[in-house]
């Protein structure tokens, strides 16, 4: 009888008894992951992997989790790896969930094997198998679904430090904070655009006076985002040029033409003022002589 169908019929006939001891050792090996995934969302999930481990084995091939008869069990190992991923468990921890049902597992093999020690090898080997694929494939979801998480929140957090201002009527200011790169240039884009639907803006300042250098790259990310304002019909303006930063461009060569840049926001603002009409705006200050 081939290996995995033994297996099939020990598992199936112990699967009570496995799932208490196997709870049992959940708790022993530290108890945290019992704690955070939740007593008893840990049984019903314990339960439903070693049902579907059961009928996965009596079909599939023990040495690989690909095939269509070990969909069920990869859905119950994707719960508890993202969900472990999720509640700050480490991926020994949500290992250990499953690696914790070896020593029922071979108690039960070598209960049904009684004296006859070559099938006890065989089916241990089997079972060795089995759980060390259960295990691998745990890890790599845990890693994905941690992946997921980091992605996210750095997302939000880039998503906090370009907040779009409204200064006065028709008038919006972007302070941008720190390094800018393709995906950071992306979310201010979309998140300047936004802002200008909603409020209607006809101009838009975007001050870098907190960006600590400005190369190419980061001049033509500026660009594209000035780019799309107008497609959007509001006019840019980029304050925040400090001396050095100036030289920067000029020694780079990069074409700011038809682009209206001033030192300090402030300047910006009062240009804007002046370009919407705002009575609040300095009048020029005639020329001395």
């Amino acid at each position: 009888m081939p290996e995995n169908t033994r297996l099939a019929e020990i598992l199936a006939r112990n699967e009570q008894e496995l799932l208490t001891d196997w709870l049992r050792e959940q708790a022993a090996s530290g108890g945290r992951t019992l704690r955070v995934l939740g007593e008893s969302s840990a049984r019903e999930q314990s339960r439903r992997l070693l049902s579907a481990i059961r009928g996965a084995v009596a079909r599939g091939d023990v040495a690989s989790m690909d095939g269509d008869a070990w969909r069920e069990v990869r859905d119950v190992l994707n719960e508890v790896s993202r969900e472990g991923a999720t509640s700050g468990l480490s991926p020994s921890e949500t290992a250990t969930f499953v690696l914790s049902v070896k020593r029922p597992l071979f108690a039960a093999l070598r209960k049904a094997a009684g004296n006859d020690a070559n099938a006890l090898a065989d089916e241990t080997w089997t079972a060795t198998l089995l759980v060390d694929q259960l295990a691998l494939y745990t890890t790599e979801v845990f890693q994905k679904a941690r992946e997921e998480i980091i992605q996210r929140q750095q997302s939000e957090m880039l998503e906090l430090s370009t907040p779009v201002v409204k200064l006065w009527e028709g008038i919006l200011a972007l302070p941008l904070i720190g390094t800018l790169d393709s995906r950071r240039t992306q979310i201010v884009m979309e998140s300047m655009l936004e802002r200008i639907v909603e409020t209607g803006a006809e101009i838009a300042i975007i001050d870098i006076t907190g960006v600590p250098t400005v190369d190419t790259l980061v001049a033509q990310h500026l660009i594209k985002t000035v780019t799309a304002a107008r497609l959007m019909g509001t006019e840019c303006i980029i304050s925040g040029i400090r001396p050095q930063i100036a030289q920067t461009i000029v020694h780079l060569g990069v074409d700011l033409q038809g682009v209206t840049t001033k030192a300090t926001l402030a300047d910006a603002f009062q240009l804007a003022l002046a370009r919407g009409g705002s009575p609040l705006a300095r009048p020029a200050t005639p020329p001395r002589g």
